[in-house]
């Protein structure tokens, strides 16, 4: 089982701690402003379900703090962790090397041996980019495989990873863990059809290719309203690698794109990669397998990923949570982390340890601070208001500034963001990373205020009733642009 990292003072100060951060919360804090207040009224939720940390990019105190050193859910905001520690440690330009090579050797066509893929934790390896690896392959002369085709994801040594454990929707892609040669984010595409007439079948267009798995389509479609349609969706692996679609799709929403993620990461790349290799018109004689590639291996070429800088967007910007995981592993198997003592058994843990060290070394207070995944699809991840604002703070004077803010949602335009403030004059003036999960709604990033000046903004909601508070925290990010610096 996968333990989490905490950061927990030691107990001898711990008392004093707690007392000097009391002094320092009711010296430094203020009443929630009143729009603020009477929305989470409305949702009733009590002021001490509530974290809130504001305040100037560069200034020394928040002007506005409540329940500021509380642990609590941070939800999907966790990833600015994630992307902080990321950033940090590999730096903007970081990029990840997936290897070609091959034992035996190639004559009239055939590779007389096996061919290896060997992964170096690459997050964003689509189906795109392995096409084109292929292709590769077969323009360098290799058009049959006499052996197998190896794929090595030995680059992270994992703990086991439960799909179901979080929600017990184990085919749902944001469930998927992460690999040390992942493919296309272990994402089987599924672009929906309706049909014109009332229970006609819907039809599904499925990509990427993926060896040995058959769809079994029971999607019907129906005359009812577009409302939230993919409420009615399921997707369950039936004996066979039989993919069974039931539910319904209202003709009324048009096509629509849905996904899942079928098979274990393993299972996944090796049907992926079946599929391509027939697609290119290569032929295999052996089997698509997962092994280690021998040291006599020679390499045919590498492929490198985007940087990391365009990785991070990628995760913010639509909350992926299985770039999440793949970044604090990839932390995990960094020369900062292989150079120190190792007390961890898996890189997730060690990942979480090094992020966690990275805002220590970045004069980021973060006791009770809990990593389980980076991703913040977690019950147990913990982190404090005045540590996420302080993280942002110390973001704003960093070398990749640029690089971390461009990678948050701007709320009313893109990302998970685009459908917040859409009516508000303070549309489009907030990076802001958003994250909800039941019981949790949560908002971390900047606001640049009417005057121009720019404020880090954190807002955390732990309670049953937690995802009424949407107006609370758009009211705070208002307030902010309107009056935080008046």
């Amino acid at each position: 089982m996968q333990l989490p990292f905490i950061i927990r003072p030691p107990a001898r100060r711990r008392g004093a701690a707690l007392l000097l951060l009391a002094g320092w919360l009711s010296s430094a804090s203020a009443a929630l402003p009143t729009p603020v207040r009477l929305a989470l009224d409305n949702a009733r939720i009590p002021a001490d379900a509530v974290a809130v940390w504001v305040a100037p990019v560069g200034a020394p105190a928040p002007t506005l703090a409540e329940n500021a050193g509380r642990p609590m859910n941070p939800a999907s905001v966790m990833k600015l962790v994630t992307a902080f520690a990321a950033l940090e440690v590999l730096g903007p330009a970081h990029r990840w090397r997936t290897r070609i090579a091959h034992t035996g050797t190639v004559r009239d066509g055939v590779l007389e041996g096996d061919l290896h893929l060997v992964g170096g934790a690459d997050p964003v390896l689509g189906y795109e980019r392995l096409w084109k690896l292929l292709r590769r392959l077969r323009a360098l002369g290799i058009e049959r495989i006499a052996g197998d085709i190896v794929l090595d994801g030995s680059a992270l040594h994992l703990p086991p990873h439960d799909p179901d454990a979080f929600d017990g929707k184990g085919l749902r892609p944001y469930n998927s863990g992460p690999h040390g040669l992942l493919m296309h984010y272990n994402t089987l595409q599924l672009g929906l059809f309706p049909a014109e007439e009332t229970g006609a079948r819907v039809t599904v267009a499925a990509e990427p290719p993926l060896a040995g798995l058959s769809i079994d389509n029971q999607l019907r479609t129906t005359n009812a309203p577009c409302g939230v349609w993919y409420r009615d969706l399921e997707a369950r692996l039936e004996p066979g690698r039989r993919l069974l679609l039931t539910g319904s799709l209202p003709a009324s929403c048009g096509a629509r794109n849905w996904s899942a993620a079928p098979l274990p990461p393993a299972e996944f790349g090796a049907a992926l990669v079946a599929g391509l290799w027939s697609e290119v018109g290569g032929r295999i004689q052996g089997r698509v397998r997962s092994g280690v590639v021998p040291p006599a291996a020679r390499t045919l070429f590498t492929d490198e990923s985007a940087p990391l800088a365009e990785v991070v967007r990628e995760m913010n910007k639509w909350s992926s949570n299985v770039i999440a995981r793949q970044l604090l592993a990839s932390l995990g198997v960094s020369p900062l982390a292989m150079s120190a003592p190792v007390a961890e058994s898996d890189t997730v843990s060690r990942g979480a340890r090094i992020a966690a060290d990275s805002l220590a070394a970045a004069g980021i207070a973060s006791g009770g601070l809990v990593i389980e995944n980076g991703a913040g699809l977690s019950r147990i991840e913990r982190v404090r208001a005045d540590s996420l604002g302080r993280l942002l703070q110390t973001a704003w004077a960093r070398p990749w500034m640029p690089e971390f803010i461009a990678s948050l949602p701007v709320a009313g335009q893109d990302g998970t963001a685009r459908r917040r403030l859409s009516d508000s004059p303070a549309r489009g003036q907030a990076h802001i990373k958003t994250g909800t999960i039941n019981g949790v709604r949560a908002i971390a990033g900047y606001v640049l205020d009417r005057h121009g000046e720019r404020h880090a903004v954190v807002m955390m909601v732990n309670h049953p009733d937690a995802g009424a508070s949407q107006a609370a925290q758009d009211a705070l990010i208002e307030w902010v642009w309107s009056a935080a610096a008046d």
